[in-house]
């Protein structure tokens, strides 16, 4: 193993500048800090968080990495995950993503960086190849959305049946022309309930129309462009779904608006206040109280015997909680 010694004898410095520059002090001579940050990447060199720890004799410390720790899905896995460690005594640094994935790497080994004995992450990004050099002393779960470039244990829902589901429903509403507004395709849940979506219709003998698919729904002026474009066509979708909770609950003031036009719809994901809303929202119900326990406790027993074999991919079953927003085709 690489050690904090082994990168100083190469970059001709002390173990303590090699410690400056990897925490980003400031006052390292510009110089010095090239070609320690040169032999850092030349031996590849990781910090043993987990024996750090043990030598200082702090506890250890859990990561969550989630695209927004205010979106309620997303805040429920971090709850699930704190509730666990602390019965560990184990202390949760949380960090919000955002929807910038050229910062995910930053963002996350910047997280990495503070002695953390394991990480839960929900990526934001396409590629998570640059946690290859982590995930072997770094006990790592992915939760929600599966990595792509490594192999680490992931938790998912079966976002391609669920949305299946939502569409098959739909059209047994007696709906053909079904929208779906959604997040962006890049991520890895929102292109599976896509494929879910465009499957349904073709299991029951009805084409895809681009026209009827808008992406990259996150906000309420982007819901409203969204909605307007879709209704506004000779001939606008009877129903929509909404393929994530956030892209509900930014669409729902727009539908409300619309009126006696207003088109049935189904939403991915559960979310404070759907079944009080007029009408109550039909919802494909995930549990993320559930997959944030599921990864922390993968994530403990890793700590705990990182030998032991598991199954790395794990999807939860999902399913359909009809509502009032689901009206019949007329």
């Amino acid at each position: 193993m690489t050690t904090m010694q082994d990168v100083a004898t190469l970059a001709n410095v002390s173990a303590k500048t090699v410690s400056r520059v990897y925490n980003d002090d400031p006052h390292v001579d510009p110089a010095t800090r090239a070609r320690v940050i040169a032999a850092l990447e030349s031996l590849n060199y990781v910090p043993n968080a987990i024996a750090t720890s043990f030598r200082t004799g702090q506890s250890g410390a859990i990561g969550v990495a989630v695209p927004d720790i205010d979106d309620p899905f997303f805040s429920s896995i971090a709850r699930a995950v704190e509730d666990r460690a602390r019965v560990q005594g184990m202390a949760v640094i949380m960090t919000s993503l955002g929807h910038d994935a050229s910062i995910e790497s930053a963002q996350v080994e910047s997280l990495l960086r503070r002695q953390l004995s394991g990480l839960v992450i929900a990526p934001i990004g396409t590629d998570q190849s640059y946690l290859k050099r982590w995930v072997e002393r770094t006990p790592t779960v992915f939760v929600d959305r599966a990595p792509t470039g490594i192999t680490a244990d992931t938790f998912v829902d079966d976002d391609h049946g669920g949305a299946h589901t939502a569409t098959t429903h739909l059209l047994g509403k007696g709906h053909r022309r079904i929208a779906l507004v959604g997040d962006d395709l890049e991520i890895t849940t929102a292109f599976n309930r896509l494929n879910g979506y465009r499957d349904a219709l073709s299991d029951n003998g009805i084409g895809y129309d681009d026209d009827l698919v808008v992406t990259g729904v996150l906000d309420r002026p982007r819901a409203h462009e969204a909605i307007e474009a879709l209704m506004a066509g000779a001939h606008p979708p009877t129903a929509l779904f909404l393929s994530n909770a956030r892209t509900a609950m930014a669409c729902i003031p727009a539908l409300q608006s619309l009126g006696a036009r207003r088109p049935a719809y189904v939403a991915f994901g559960d979310f404070p206040l759907a079944d009080a809303l007029c009408p109550a929202v039909t919802v494909i119900d995930q549990n993320p109280t559930e997959l944030g326990r599921m990864a922390i406790d993968r994530l403990l027993g890793r700590i705990d015997n990182p030998r032991r074999r598991y199954r790395r991919r794990n999807v939860m079953s999902v399913e359909l909680i009809e509502r009032e927003s689901c009206s019949a085709a007329e």
